[in-house]
């Protein structure tokens, strides 16, 4: 059985800006708590031992490092005793794939592995995933997920697959929705066999690596399917999201806060699509305050919430499809719709959020309407203002009565 997991955490999280502008995408806010949390934690429910983080570069690692060390948190918070977690050592990578080999080389690892990029949220069944891949003798074997809207399929490595689930090819990105061999798209999920280390030190891997050609999708699954013919794919038939985008990010926020437990929420039922997180006194305190706000009409709710640890929220607020998280406080009178408020953050009275993410210890004035946007970290947004499509970078100051529209303001 699988015991080890490589997380490949390279790149800048470009699409996912102001969000990933000063803070690791495996460490971005996510239903409060770090998005690499919910992986780390489900694949070592199914008996995963070692995670090793492919960190690149100084802010990546050491967010990473700080947060998690080397899994102490992680065992004592979910009674996860075996739990460990390495690093990538300080040794630049040229791709995905790179980062796996400097792991496997450092650790000498040569035994199956689970690969999993960061940006991930899925459901997936460690046990029958190595069972499909041992039962096929499989060199590398690929979760694929089936995916509804084909117009989307222009954004992803695309299977084209046989019958016994032999993967023949990918087209990467096609060009139209309509040259794609399949709706079966690569989800970044690899089981790679202990055949896979010596692979990626092959001479013609090595001359691959010089020249810059280590990424998994584009470079060295099609090498693999080529010189191995042993490349399977396995279907995916639980969720998966990839939170590349802000689009993404709330669309995987709400389909999880739908679908998810309370347990999995780490929260508590307080009202019909209502759940509240913390159990100490104060914050079972400010439970019941909220509780008798909505029963008594002082707060109207709707749709699914998610209220973290020591959260305030005023008179006349209405909320649908929301997450707030710790520490913010909400004026009176403030509508909040389909949007995530990160911790810390304070927002005025009869402001409007919609269909927007906000950004860590935020502060928001009076009579403010925030539409299809993004606001990072530590901003400061007078009264009055209207932003409207628009991304706001981290440390920012909107003055008062502005007016911003499809603009990154940087």
């Amino acid at each position: 059985m699988l015991r080890k997991t490589i997380i490949p955490l390279g790149g800048y999280g470009t699409r996912l800006r102001p969000l990933t502008i000063e803070t690791s995408k495996a460490l971005v806010r996510f239903l409060n708590r770090p998005l690499i949390e919910f992986t780390i934690v489900k694949l070592a429910r199914q008996g995963i031992k070692e995670f090793y983080m492919g960190v690149s570069g100084y802010i990546n690692y050491k967010e990473v490092y700080d947060y998690f060390g080397e899994g102490l948190k992680i065992r004592a918070k979910y009674n996860l005793p075996d739990v460990r977690i390495r690093f990538q050592p300080n040794e630049d990578s040229v791709g995905n794939a790179d980062s796996v080999r400097i792991i496997m080389d450092y650790y000498d690892i040569n035994e199956p592995v689970l690969v999993v990029q960061g940006d991930l949220l899925f459901d997936i069944d460690l046990k029958d995933f190595w069972r499909f891949h041992a039962s096929n003798n499989s060199f590398m074997s690929i979760a694929v997920k089936y995916l509804d809207r084909e117009e989307e399929l222009v954004h992803f490595g695309v299977a084209d697959i046989e019958k016994d689930y032999r993967i023949k090819r990918f087209v990467e990105k096609p060009r139209n929705p309509k040259e794609a061999p399949s709706r079966y798209i690569n989800t970044g999920i690899y089981l790679l066999s202990e055949e896979f280390r010596e692979f990626l030190c092959m001479d013609l891997v090595k001359e691959m690596r010089y020249k810059g050609m280590m990424d998994f999708g584009q470079h060295i699954i099609p090498l693999a399917i080529e010189l191995t013919q042993r490349v399977y794919a396995y279907i995916l038939n639980g969720y998966w999201f990839d939170i590349g985008t802000p689009e993404r990010y709330l669309e995987a926020t709400f389909y999880l806060l739908k679908t998810l437990s309370p347990e999995d929420l780490e929260a508590k039922p307080l009202t019909p699509g209502v759940r509240v997180q913390g159990k100490s006194r104060e914050s079972e305190k400010l439970h019941k305050e909220i509780l008798s706000d909505i029963l008594n009409g002082y707060i109207k709710t709707d749709g699914d919430i998610l209220i973290g640890r020591h959260v305030k929220i005023g008179k006349g607020v209405s909320l649908s499809d929301v997450v707030i998280d710790n520490y913010s406080v909400i004026d009176n009178d403030v509508t909040i719709t389909r949007s995530v408020i990160m911790d810390r953050c304070k927002i005025g009275s009869r402001t409007h959020i919609e269909n927007s993410i906000i950004g860590r210890h935020v502060k928001i004035g009076r009579n403010v309407k925030i539409i299809n946007s993004v606001i990072g970290d530590n901003t400061v947004i007078e009264d009055n203002v209207i932003l409207i499509n628009t991304k706001v970078w981290p440390h920012k100051e909107i003055p008062r009565d502005a007016h911003i529209e499809n603009l990154i303001y940087s």
